[in-house]
């Protein structure tokens, strides 16, 4: 019988996770609260297996025994304790994670994390009763295409917690780095410095977002410029952990005004469909 992992959240983040666990060969429970969105990340991921047997990227039988391995449930306490990991991948809200993952701890598993992009692991750990079997899993956006993994440790995480989400990020086919528990870590806490900067440049008519990310994909070779992968992260993310940092860090972190104007207008990127680009359907529109 295959090892169980629990994700706990069915959107973007989560069910990216639950998609390349069931890949790995474990078997997947996705908890999600919502049904509708419990269903429509089914349907996504559906879509995905989908894409990969037609691109040739993966076999028609893999995929759909990976397919069978991932199941979803509506709460904790519908699942059977003792799995082998589970994931918390809820918004980046600290009293909210906390809540569940006290209610995670309760299924005894080997290994729990939190995929938190910018929260300190040990102001999470502080709730629970077991903080040396918890760590950070910090996964990167599309799950499935992105090679990094982020390994946060706590002040309490003990060394055979993190050996065990080593193993476990080279499972799923990740990239792992090890990082000390600070705010932001050290891939939001950079990304982030370079998007508000970017977005501080729109506000200042210093150039074009079109123009700024340009810079930065010829000058300095990034795949994607700041401002396209704030609207592919999401605005209103990206003020989420801002505001996280600053409180950290001071107002270097300070989130601009044109930032929390275009969060509070609802323009929050790619899944909005308009943000410092349109968007339709999930693509880039590129206006003439």
């Amino acid at each position: 019988m295959a090892e169980r992992l629990v994700v706990i959240g069915g959107g973007t983040m989560g069910s990216g996770i639950g998609y390349v666990a069931a890949n790995a060969g474990y078997q997947v429970e996705l908890v999600e609260v919502d049904g509708g969105r419990a269903a429509a990340a089914l349907a996504t991921l559906a879509a995905r297996w989908d894409k990969a047997v037609r691109t040739g990227r993966q076999d028609a039988a893999d995929a759909a025994a990976a397919r069978d391995r991932l199941t979803t449930a509506t709460a904790l306490a519908d699942l059977p304790s003792e799995p082998s990991v589970v994931i918390e991948a809820v918004p980046e809200r600290v009293e909210l994670k906390r809540q569940v993952l006290r209610e995670a701890e309760r299924l005894r598993p080997d290994l729990l994390a939190s995929n938190t992009s910018s929260i300190a692991i040990g102001a999470l750990a502080a709730v629970l009763a077991s903080p040396d079997r918890f760590c950070g899993l910090h996964f990167f956006n599309p799950v499935w295409s992105m090679r990094l993994l982020e390994v946060v440790v706590g002040p309490d995480t003990a060394a055979a917690t993190t050996d065990a989400a080593l193993a476990l990020a080279v499972r799923l086919g990740k990239e792992p780095i090890v990082v000390a528990d600070a705010p932001g870590f050290a891939s939001s806490r950079l990304g982030v410095a370079l998007g508000l900067e970017a977005i501080r440049m729109v506000e200042a008519k210093v150039a074009s977002p079109a123009d700024i990310d340009t810079a930065m994909t010829l000058g300095y070779r990034h795949p994607m410029g700041p401002l396209e992968l704030t609207d592919v992260v999401g605005l209103d993310v990206r003020l989420a952990i801002a505001e996280t940092l600053r409180e950290a860090y001071g107002d270097r972190f300070a989130p601009p005004d044109l930032l929390q104007r275009m969060v509070a207008e609802g323009r929050l990127g790619r899944k909005s469909g308009q943000g410092f680009y349109r968007w339709v359907d999930g693509k880039k529109v590129v206006d003439e």
